[in-house]
């Protein structure tokens, strides 16, 4: 697999990011989410549980969705308020869905990874974090060796309650940062001193937890390319094992939240550019592999070390080490991948709440993927984690001839290989190491539904 080792010149990542300044999916699934149909629901998904049973390991995602405070940037599903009080009623929901999903699929799943997300699951006291994974562990089975992380606002932990999480098995903890500017945390409403993290990051090192995360933006408010290197390389002092560094998306039009900020407040292109790439500059230099899109890896993290390998796999959580398992999504607006389909619950409490007092899994929509949907699938993931694409294998699984298939798809991939982004071989698509950095532009010419749309506009840019 090529490696990318050094930034790309500047001008030259300019010139091409004029190119491809165009909004596109992420790709933590194909098809994406916005294809979802509410023709699919709770009784289709319990199908499919069922087809499924306890044969293989699981992944399982679980969505708690409050948080104390407003960080203006938000897109994430949330429910902002300072009555944990919430929480309790919500946890006894939570466990009517896994008796539910538990009962569909025969019994405790093994599960390989365990994810609490949101929101901030740190919103949740200590009891109540100790009492949600009691209830898992009774309804599913967690492996010995699995992976268990979990997403940690700095702001509501202290040594105490990583101590805590550590004893509940906890391995892998994921710290939003987001920047440590003052300037630009009061303007995304989000402060929280460098120092603060640094205790929290030490302490989590002391205990054992094999990965640390750290979660930035780059393109929010009152940044300059100055102050985000100050950050990157405040970061990389601290010596995450692993640091997702996303670009922001405004779309106050989709996301309330970023109605607070004012627009003429936010860094013009080229400084966003100027940002990216000193960032991938000084990350390398510091000795950080880049895995892909906006991941970067310490050397002898298992991420890494899957990206040499070429055992990425990606899903609704990003990259990961495990292998392509099934995904199931508990809570509010989780998403589920059970073999050839997709489910995603109700988005508000009240519709999630409603179908589970009845007794029904609260799925609102999903999708079951036909032929060309799975064969499409192969390709964008192998582009995305592997960034190859071989034609004999692709053929053998899907009995296709992938020069005819995808005869279009190839043709619009000719000026990328003009510019040094993909490699044609006579049997296999190579992303190049300058074509890394823009794996969903060469992702997005094989979705079929994306070519045939004619607005972007609901997903964030590429860069």
């Amino acid at each position: 697999m090529a490696a990318v080792t050094e930034c790309p010149p500047q001008l030259e990542l300019a010139d091409l990011l004029r190119r491809h300044d165009v909004s596109g999916p992420r790709y933590t699934s194909y098809p994406t989410a916005d294809r979802f149909v509410e023709a699919y629901q709770g009784p289709q998904h319990l199908q499919a549980l069922r087809q499924r049973g306890t044969a293989q390991p699981l992944s399982v995602y679980v969505h708690i969705p409050f948080c104390e405070q407003l960080c203006y940037y938000c897109a994430c599903n949330k429910i902002i308020t300072k009555h944990h009080e919430r929480a309790a009623p919500y946890l006894d929901t939570l466990t009517r869905e896994m008796d539910l999903v538990a009962g569909a699929l025969g019994g405790p799943a093994p599960v390989s990874q365990l994810h609490l997300g949101g929101g901030s699951p740190t919103f949740l006291s200590d009891a109540e974090l100790g009492e949600l994974m009691a209830r898992l562990r009774q309804r599913f089975k967690l492996l010995p060796g699995a992976e268990l992380s979990i997403e940690v606002d700095p702001r509501t932990v202290d040594l105490t309650r990583l101590t805590h999480l550590r004893g509940l098995g906890f391995n892998r903890l994921s710290f939003g940062v987001q920047d440590f500017d003052t300037a630009v945390q009061k303007a995304v409403h989000r402060v929280q001193p460098l120092a603060q993290v640094a205790a929290l990051m030490q302490h989590a090192r002391e205990l054992g937890f094999s990965s640390t995360n750290v979660d930035l933006i780059y393109g929010l408010p009152l940044q300059t390319p100055a102050s985000f290197a100050r950050t990157i390389a405040q970061v990389a002092e601290l010596r995450p094992d692993r640091i997702a560094m996303y670009a922001y998306a405004h779309l106050p039009q989709r996301f309330k939240p970023q109605r607070r900020i004012a627009a003429e407040l936010l860094p013009p292109a080229g400084d966003k550019l100027a940002m990216l790439s000193g960032a991938i500059s000084a990350l390398l230099g510091e000795g950080y592999d880049y895995i892909g899109m906006d991941h970067f890896a310490l050397p002898d993290d298992p991420l890494a070390v899957a990206k040499r390998q070429g055992l990425l796999h990606r899903g609704f959580q990003g990259y990961s080490t495990q292998p392509d398992c099934d995904l199931v999504g508990l809570g509010v607006s989780s998403i589920s991948r059970v073999g050839a389909t997709y489910a995603q619950n109700a988005k508000t409490l009240e519709e999630y709440e409603d179908a589970l007092n009845q007794q029904q899994l609260p799925v609102q929509r999903g999708l079951a993927l036909n032929r060309d949907d799975l064969l499409r699938r192969a390709v964008i993931m192998a582009l995305m984690c592997q960034g190859r694409v071989e034609f004999e294998s692709i053929a053998a699984s899907y009995l296709v001839d992938v020069p005819s298939y995808f005869a279009s798809e190839l043709t619009r991939l000719a000026p990328m290989a003009a510019q040094g982004l993909v490699s044609l071989e006579p049997g296999a698509i190579q992303v190049t190491p300058l074509g890394w950095y823009f794996v969903r532009a060469v992702a997005a010419v094989f979705d079929r539904h994306l070519q045939a749309d004619a607005s972007r506009e609901r997903f964030s840019k590429i860069i």
